[in-house]
C-alpha cells in the first residue's frame, strides 16, 4: 500500500458536508450557512447530507452516520468532506465503516480535526489515503494569518505539490467567538503573542518523516487496535520514520499525561523522528503543566519534542496532511513545516 492523494480540486467539484460526531443546533445555523458560502465563492457545489442535527450530542444514529460518510467518500462526484466541527464519539462509527469498500474506492479528501481524529487518522492507517487534519467548515470563513493555509488551498494543490507553512507568532489565548450574535465574523482575534518551543532540550531541530497524527483525547482510546497500527504504517510507508503530532483538546495535565503514556506503551510514537504538539488552552494540574505532562510521558524517547505547534484547538490553523512527507525545522531564528504530497 502506498499512500493515494485524492485529486486536487477544481471548480464546479463537488463537496460534501456531514456531521459524523456532532451536528449544528438551529442557532448556529447562521454560522453554517455563511461557512458554505465561502466554499461556494472558491467555485464548488457544497452538498449538505441528512446527518447535521443538532439536537443531541450526535447528528443521527451511529448506523446513519456511518453510511452517510461513507457514501460521500466512495461517490466519485464528490471530491472533499468536511464536517461542521468535532464532537465526542466518533469512535461509534468505527465498526460501522466498509473499510473495504473505502479502500477500494477513488480516494476524496477527507478534512477535520477534533473528534474526526478518531476516523481521519484510521482512515489513512487503513486506506492509505492522505488526509487533512486542519480547520473545520465552521472555522472557513476566518481569514488565514500570514505564512498558514486553508484546507481549501491544500485540497487544490497538484499531486507533488510541496509547500511550507510558518508560524504567525500570535494566537488565541482567551475565549471565543459568539457565532449566534456574530455568525459572519472572519477575522481571527489573535490577542497573545508565542512560539514554537523545544521541550526535551536545547539545540536546532531538523527531521524528516511521513506526518500521522490528532488529537490526544480521542487517538489515545484506539491505542493497541487495529485502527491506530502506526508501526505498520510506518514499515509500508516511511521506514526512516515518521513525524508524529498530536494536541489536547481539553482535558487536563493528570489526564494527558496518562493518555500519552498509554500511546507511547501501545507503539503510537515508536517510529517517531521527532513529535510535534499542539498548542493547548487546556488547564493544567497543580503539580504538572501540560508541557510537563508530555515530557512526563515521552521524554524517555530521546527524540526532539516541539510544542505550541498551531495544530489544535487554539486559533489560528496549521492543516497538516495524515500520509505527506514532512520537515520540520526548529531554530532560534526559524519555525517551519514543509510538506509534500508523494
Amino acid at each position: 500500500m502506498s499512500v493515494r492523494y485524492p485529486r486536487p480540486l477544481r471548480p464546479a467539484d463537488r463537496v460534501g458536508v456531514t456531521s459524523p460526531s456532532s451536528g449544528v443546533p438551529k442557532e448556529l445555523q447562521g454560522r453554517l450557512d455563511v461557512a458554505i458560502r465561502e466554499v461556494e465563492a472558491r467555485g464548488y457545489e457544497v452538498v449538505a447530507g441528512h446527518c447535521m442535527s443538532g439536537e443531541g450530542h450526535v447528528s443521527a444514529p451511529a448506523a446513519e452516520r456511518a453510511a452517510e460518510l461513507t457514501a460521500m467518500l466512495t461517490d466519485p462526484g464528490i471530491r472533499a468532506v468536511v464536517p461542521p466541527w468535532g464532537g465526542e464519539t466518533a469512535i461509534d462509527l468505527l465498526p460501522l465503516l466498509d473499510w473495504d469498500r473505502l479502500r477500494e474506492a477513488e480516494p476524496t479528501w477527507l478534512v477535520g480535526f477534533s473528534d474526526l481524529s478518531t476516523v481521519m487518522t484510521p482512515f489513512t492507517l487503513l486506506t492509505g489515503t492522505a488526509t487533512v487534519h486542519g480547520n473545520n467548515l465552521m472555522d472557513t470563513p476566518y481569514r488565514v494569518p500570514e505564512g498558514l493555509l486553508s484546507w481549501l488551498d491544500i485540497v487544490s494543490a497538484p499531486a507533488g505539490h510541496r509547500f511550507t507553512q510558518t508560524p504567525p507568532g500570535r494566537h488565541r489565548a482567551t475565549g471565543r467567538d459568539d457565532y449566534r450574535s456574530r455568525p459572519d465574523v472572519r477575522a481571527f482575534t489573535l490577542d497573545t503573542p508565542g512560539r514554537w518551543t523545544r521541550l526535551d532540550g536545547e539545540g536546532d531541530v531538523e527531521a524528516e518523516g511521513r506526518l500521522i497524527g490528532g488529537c490526544i483525547e480521542m487517538l489515545c482510546n484506539l491505542a493497541g487496535t487495529a485502527c491506530l497500527d502506526v508501526s505498520a504504517f510506518a514499515r509500508a510507508e516511511s521506514p526512516q520514520g515518521l513525524l508524529v503530532y498530536v494536541e489536547a483538546g481539553g482535558d487536563d495535565a493528570f489526564a494527558i499525561c496518562r493518555n500519552l503514556h498509554g500511546m507511547r506503551m501501545a507503539g503510537f510514537f515508536d517510529t517517531a523522528n521527532a513529535i510535534l504538539v499542539g498548542r493547548t488552552s487546556a488547564p493544567d494540574a497543580d503539580s504538572l503543566t501540560q508541557h510537563e505532562a508530555v515530557l512526563d510521558a515521552l521524554g524517555s524517547l530521546n527524540v526532539p519534542i516541539i510544542a505550541d505547534v498551531e495544530c489544535g484547538h487554539v486559533p489560528p490553523y496549521l492543516p497538516i496532511v495524515n500520509g505527506a512527507r514532512g520537515r520540520v525545522v526548529h531554530t532560534e531564528t526559524r519555525s517551519e513545516l514543509t510538506q509534500t504530497l508523494d
